[in-house]
């Protein structure tokens, strides 16, 4: 007689599921491997970053940090620096470390949202340019060289004298003019990827004009677009800093570093320096922003630091 060999019954509170002997999420590690990146990072880039961020977190929070209301008139017109009003007050009586605080937001939100739709429009017609060729790319390029031809800051006085200066034509004016300089570079390095073979392969095998644009040619040109997103970044920062100082961007009662400056310049003849203030602004974000483009050129470039 056969002795049968007892088995082990099965314990679900032994035995767990499968899943949690699996490797942790890919997601994990691509935090971890960012992080990495992070502080490999040369210290202008971190400064760049740190600057950024202390940028963005003004811009959300700016409510609960002001201490003013945004359009609050609080006092007399261009009070002195004091414990009340720290950076004094503007040209109507308002707090201007308030505007300050608001006009991170109001600047930096209508340039990123002005910034975004320039790169949905310049790199969409700029693939389209490179993927299709013929009259389609001609067609394309003489419009660009036409919007190009006129000087940016010109054309886009011209055009918001004529539409208005409300924020959405503000906003698709500036968006449409600087599209050109992303048209361009998206279709200078599409030109590049649509010739090699594996993107013949793609439509040999009756992929649509779509699929070869988002799938083959887009992923190999992120690296210069970017790059150029930061740049152009700092352009549209610029160009709507202007418009605000000339009267035609973001209008009153808005908080805009660019208007700021216009309203109060008179004290500038006084010796108080108050109205450079969100000139320094203007100019500090643009350089840390050209700083973390540097590190991510230099990353991307496939050099490295010698140590």
């Amino acid at each position: 007689m056969t002795e049968s060999t007892p088995t082990k019954a099965a314990d679900p509170a032994l035995d767990g599921p499968a899943d949690t002997l699996e490797p942790p999420p890919a997601r994990i590690h691509g935090w971890r491997a960012a992080w990495r990146e992070l502080v490999k990072a040369p210290l202008t880039g971190k400064i760049g970053l740190v600057i950024v961020l202390v940028y963005i977190f003004t811009a959300i929070f700016a409510p609960v940090l002001a201490p003013y209301g945004e359009t609050e008139v609080v006092g007399k017109q261009f009070q002195q620096w004091s414990s009340a009003h720290p950076l004094g007050t503007d040209n109507l009586g308002r707090d201007v470390l308030t505007r300050m605080i608001y006009g991170a937001r109001n600047t930096v939100g209508v340039t990123f949202l002005t910034t975004c739709l320039t790169f949905v429009i310049g790199a969409a017609t700029g693939l389209l340019a490179a993927a299709v060729g013929g009259w389609t790319d001609q067609m394309l390029s003489r419009i660009v060289d036409v919007l190009m031809a006129i000087p940016l800051l010109i054309f886009a006085l011209l055009l918001l004298t004529i539409f208005g200066t409300s924020i959405p034509m503000l906003v698709l004016i500036v968006a449409v003019l600087e599209s050109t300089r992303v048209f361009r570079l998206t279709r200078a390095v599409g030109m590049n990827i649509v010739v090699m073979d594996y993107v013949e392969v793609a439509k040999l095998r009756g992929e649509g004009l779509g699929w070869v644009m988002g799938r083959e040619v887009l992923p190999n040109i992120l690296s210069p677009l970017f790059a150029e997103f930061g740049l152009r970044f700092c352009f549209i920062f610029l160009l709507i800093s202007a418009l605000s100082f000339l009267g035609l961007g973001l209008q009153p009662p808005t908080a805009d570093w660019g208007s700021m400056v216009r309203e109060n310049a008179i004290l500038i003849t006084f010796g108080d320096f108050t109205p450079l203030l969100p000139a320094a602004a203007i100019a500090v974000l643009t350089i840390a922003v050209n700083l973390i483009v540097d590190w991510f050129l230099h990353k991307t470039s496939g050099l490295r630091d010698d140590h």
